[in-house]
């Protein structure tokens, strides 16, 4: 418009011909209906790129030829924004589904609820638990226990975190405690709070078993103590001057501070085992003469009882991976158990052999081991006492046990020496019959050599 305002006045003045005018307001015309179609063509393309950028297609047509205009700077610049934001949308969800599978398959359970105390999400390990979940569901038709409930609408209501430990009694009893922490930030699936479990029940036995142990351990060690004192006190007094009841006196004084100084060395063993329990024995035990050295060595004493030890053990057996004290210890134990326990005049049979089963903690796939078995041919034991042999102090006849001179910590010793060569310790016995114990631990496997590893 404003040429043709310039070529009309020109005209009219009588600088331009009305023909030449013609022309040129043409000319002006058709330059200005091409530059318009042109932008308008780069205007519907872009407009286009945004609706494919909005639906997430694709949207890799080329440029417009022969245009110059900003229309298709922009054009390549958001072209540049849908790249970078769809590489970052990628990012974002690669880390939303790692974020996802380690809550999935975190071994805890984890539990989240909305402000209503419903259960929004809830992870394998919570399924696990609580069973077959129908998400949305009440918080409180899962745990029903009343201090739970209290805590979880405590955090529901503002609190930052609480802490609730409770028991469950189905299917078996455990000890849980549960924590919940508020989440601040509003979630997209309007979650409001995080329940974790942790089955505590372990950490308690555990708990409960060193006040157990402290116990035990003082009462052993006060009973002879006590006898010590009584006969000091009366060698002191009414038996100042008696000969015959010094003898006799210190004979029993001698026995019970022999009595107190093994279970010190029994404890004192055991802890020593304990702290380094975690830690495999990397050296290499050749179990046959093992064995034929602690059956010589306690033969005298199974000739007391006219017991004789039978060893069944195959030449060829394989070395087993572990420590030559700690094992020497193991089968001392048990053979001067079998010893004690067996009837007069019967025999201990000692055997050996070798086979396949899984690897015990920190072991993958079957394994080759050596399993030694001690039999003896006793009064056997009760079967609801097999589980707790291996307990500190736990004796299926007290009086009988101290009587023989036992502490109560040797097959405990046995299992954590057992437990500390990713080994098994299995107890069988008949009332009547006798008892069998039977220790499995792991064949050496020499470590591969430098040009091997290479």
């Amino acid at each position: 418009m404003p040429g043709w305002a310039i070529l009309g006045g020109l005209t009219l003045t009588g600088v331009l011909s009305a023909d030449l005018a013609g022309i040129l307001a043409a000319i002006i015309f058709a330059s200005t209906a091409t530059v318009l179609g042109r932008l308008t063509s780069a205007i519907g393309a872009l407009g286009d790129d945004v609706d494919a950028f909005a639906a997430e297609a694709s949207i890799s047509r080329g440029p417009l030829h022969g245009t110059r205009y900003a229309v298709e700077q922009i054009r390549f610049a958001i072209r540049r924004l849908v790249r970078h934001w769809r590489a970052e949308v990628e990012t974002a969800k690669a880390r939303l589904a790692a974020a996802e599978a380690i809550i999935e398959r975190a071994p805890d359970p984890l539990i989240v609820l909305d402000d209503r105390r419903q259960i929004i999400r809830a992870n394998i390990a919570a399924k696990g638990l609580v069973g077959t979940l129908v998400l949305p569901c009440d918080f409180a038709a899962v745990l029903r226990n009343p201090a739970v409930l209290i805590a979880a609408d405590a955090v529901l209501r503002g609190e930052a975190a609480r802490s609730v430990e409770f028991t469950l009694t189905v299917p078996v009893e455990r000890q849980l405690r549960a924590r919940f922490a508020r989440i601040d930030r509003p979630a997209p699936d309007a979650a409001v709070a995080v329940v974790t479990l942790h089955d505590v029940t372990e950490l308690k036995r555990a708990e409960q078993m060193r006040a157990d142990f402290i116990a035990n351990a003082s009462h052993e060690l006060r009973t002879p103590l006590a006898t010590l004192t009584g006969f000091i006190e009366t060698l002191r007094g009414p038996a100042r001057d008696d000969a015959e009841a010094h003898e006799r006196f210190l004979a029993i004084m001698g026995g019970q501070a022999t009595r107190m100084t093994r279970l010190v060395e029994d404890l004192l063993s055991l802890s020593r085992i304990e702290l380094n329990e975690h830690v495999l024995p990397q050296g290499r035990v050749a179990l046959g003469p093992l064995l034929q050295h602690l059956a010589e060595a306690l033969e005298l004493r199974a000739g007391e009882r006219e017991m004789r030890i039978v060893l069944g053990v195959p030449p060829d057996l394989p070395d087993v991976q572990g420590d030559r004290d700690e094992l020497a210890q193991v089968f001392q134990n048990l053979l001067d158990n079998a010893i004690k326990y067996g009837r007069v005049g019967t025999e201990i049979s000692v055997g050996a052999a070798t086979g396949q089963r899984p690897a015990a903690i920190g072991g993958s796939g079957p394994a080759g081991f050596v399993s030694v078995t001690i039999r003896d041919r006793g009064e056997g034991i009760a079967r609801e006492h097999l589980p707790r042999l291996t307990e500190r102090f736990y004796r299926v006849d007290t009086a009988r046990s101290r009587e023989m001179g036992g502490t109560g910590l040797g097959l405990a010793i046995v299992k954590h020496i057992v437990n500390r060569h990713r080994g098994f310790l299995e107890i069988d016995s008949t009332t009547g019959e006798g008892s069998t114990f039977t220790v499995l631990l792991r064949q050496y496997a020499a470590p591969p050599t430098q040009a091997a590893a290479r």
